[in-house]
Formats: structure tokens, sequence, C-alpha cells
């Protein structure tokens, strides 16, 4: 027994300093890593930069330096890194194994940073959902709907198919149709027409506003409206449209018909 305590005791006093050293490193370098991963993100700010590839170079500048940290630590024990880097590419290939689909959504996720078919804050639609780009995940795309949902699809997902950015192109055409019964003035309908797109704030005037006969429907005589106005008002000049186009219509007796079928009675 007295053996065993003063070999304990002869272990405690080898291996304590390197304990505590281990623990204080540990501790000291995991805030010295918060306070530069939070002094890196102040500067991406101050610069501007990319709010698309921010937290990937974030993320990774954490994940990296606490890997360096762990392996210190190991070091101050006498443990060879080697070891653990023999290790950690033994698990990495396990890990790649049992994980094929979600690191081909990794792989499409890389390609996206590279290529940038949309960036955070684009209005995308892809695999049958829209929405504005919250965030870009190295797994996965977080989109944010008009009516604040939020949508996760994974990365090889939106590769795989077609991707629309509604955002890139700077403009956009407001597509809408108006109907009037067939016994109104068609000519004065399209200068209402014109009259409320001339005063709608969002509408890009520099460029003409389309108004066309679209056709000539069972109960109405449609016009095809597509005036041009920055993306961000889309919806805006959606909207002040059709509000204010019934209106006017309304006040100059302009109907706007709804379906309806004649039932004509033959007396015999």
């Amino acid at each position: 027994m007295d053996n065993f305590i003063n070999t304990l005791i002869e272990l405690g006093a080898a291996y304590a300093p390197k304990v505590v050293g281990a623990i204080l490193t540990l501790v000291i370098g995991f805030w010295i890593i918060k306070r530069l991963t939070k002094a890196l993100a102040k500067y991406f700010k101050r610069k501007n930069f990319d709010e698309t590839i921010e937290p990937f170079l974030l993320s990774l500048v954490n994940v990296g330096l606490k890997v360096v940290l762990l392996l210190a630590v190991a070091q101050m024990f006498g443990i060879e890194t080697t070891s653990f880097v023999a290790i950690f590419g033994a698990l990495a290939f396990a890990i790649g194994l049992a994980l094929q689909g979600n690191l081909s959504h990794m792989a499409a996720g890389i390609l996206i940073l590279i290529f940038r078919p949309f960036k955070v804050g684009d209005y995308i639609v892809a695999q049958g959902y829209e929405g504005t780009v919250k965030e870009i995940q190295i797994f996965s795309t977080i989109l944010v709907t008009l009516d604040n949902r939020i949508i996760i699809i994974p990365n090889g997902a939106i590769t795989s198919g077609p991707i629309e950015n509604l955002t890139a192109p700077g403009e956009r055409k407001v597509p809408m149709v108006f109907g009037i019964g067939y016994p109104d003035d068609i000519d004065k309908a399209r200068t209402i027409i014109q009259q409320v797109a001339d005063a709608c704030p969002h509408i890009n005037h520099d460029k003409p506003v389309d108004i066309f006969i679209l056709e000539l429907a069972d109960s109405s005589v449609n016009f095809a409206v597509r005036p041009w106005c920055k993306t961000e008002f889309f919806w805006d000049v959606h909207f002040y449209m059709h509000e204010q186009i019934k209106k006017e219509f309304d006040k100059a007796g302009i109907g706007i018909p709804f379906p309806q079928m004649d039932v004509h009675l033959i007396k015999e």
C-alpha cells in the first residue's frame, strides 16, 4: 500500500504541472480564439466583406484554430502529433464512406461559393421553392419566403436542377393582366392604365410601359401591362397597380367583368 501511495504521489508530482498547464492553455486558448473570431467578424463587417463567404470563413478559422490548440495541448503531454494525424485521416475516410450523400452536398456548397449562381440576399427559385437567400451553408441553403417561412434545401438538390435568380438582372418587368367589358372604351382604359403607371413611384419611368390587348376573352377584353422596376420593388408595383387601376376604372365607369353566361329563352 505504501508503495502504491508513493507511486501515486510521484505520478501526481510529475504530471500535475502538465495537467494544470494544459487546462490553462485550453481555457486561455479558447478565449483567444473566441476573441479572434469576433475581431475577424468585425473586420469583415467594416470592410463590407461578402456576406455569402463570411460565415464559411469564420467557421473555418474557428475550427482550424481549435484543432491547432488541441494538438498543442497533446504535445505538452509528450504525445506525437503524427499519430493524431494518422487517426484523423482514418476517421475522415470512414466518415466519408458513411456520409457519401452529405459529401456531395458539401461539394455542391463549395461550387456555389466558387461560381456564385446566387448570393446572400438574392431572391431565387429552385426545386419548386422560392425565397430570399438567408444563408449558404456547407450542406444546405436557407431561404426565407415572403410569408416568413424557412426553407432548407440541400445544396446537391439546388445544383442538380434549374436555378432562377430574380435579383441578378437588377430590373424586372411586372407582368399583369387587367380586363374590361366589351362595351367599354379601349383607348380610355389604356390612358387610365398609363396615368396610373406614371403616378407609381417605384416604376422606372425612363423605360416605356407595355400596354397591349392580350386577348378577346369570353367575357372581357384583357390588357397585358408590363412596367419596368427595380427587383426589390416588384411586389410594391404589383400591389399598387392593381389597387389604383381598380379605383380609377370605378371613377371612369369602366367595368371589370367576371365570368358569366348569358341564357336566352325561346318562346314556342
